[in-house]
């Protein structure tokens, strides 16, 4: 009897252990549209529309700290830029994913005084990251050149 009980709690261990590791990604540039909805419940959100042209689809959700996030889906269903305002910068470990660590490092050779504080931007061919502002208000956006689906500029990044 204790042996059965015994190898019944070992299975279920196993099965939880082996569905923690099938969880879905969190959304992030370069992601697909699929993985933007994990963004919103990681960043606990509310999802405030979904709006859709031609070229690219807007995710826009609301943060409980008031900021408004935006994630940008291509029509082949690739996360291609995110931008945010509001008065708390959001996760951009979350946001960047995989562009994160690059972010990271080229943001550690900048040049830092009270200026770059307040204004951050990086330019590399695989990644553009605009930042400011000061407490309370902050924007910024972030996009993959590479992504962006054909026709549209920078400036359609808000």
């Amino acid at each position: 009897m204790r042996t059965r009980l015994y190898m019944g709690t070992i299975r279920c261990g196993l099965l939880a252990a082996l569905s923690l590791l099938t969880l879905p990604a969190l959304a992030a540039l370069g992601d697909n549209v699929v993985s933007v909805s994990n963004d919103r419940l990681h960043m606990h959100a509310q999802l405030k529309g979904v709006t859709s042209s031609a070229a690219f689809t807007v995710h826009e959700m609301t943060a409980p700290s008031g900021t408004l996030v935006r994630e940008y889906v291509s029509a082949s269903s690739t996360v291609f830029a995110v931008s945010w305002t509001g008065p708390a910068k959001p996760d951009l470990r979350q946001l960047f994913g995989s562009y994160f660590p690059g972010y990271v490092s080229a943001s550690s050779k900048a040049r830092h005084g009270a200026a770059t504080r307040r204004h951050f931007e990086l330019r590399e061919p695989d990644l553009i990251v605009e930042s400011a502002g000061r407490m309370r208000a902050f924007h910024g956006r972030a996009y993959v050149p590479s992504l962006m689906p054909p026709g549209i500029t920078p400036d359609e990044i808000r």
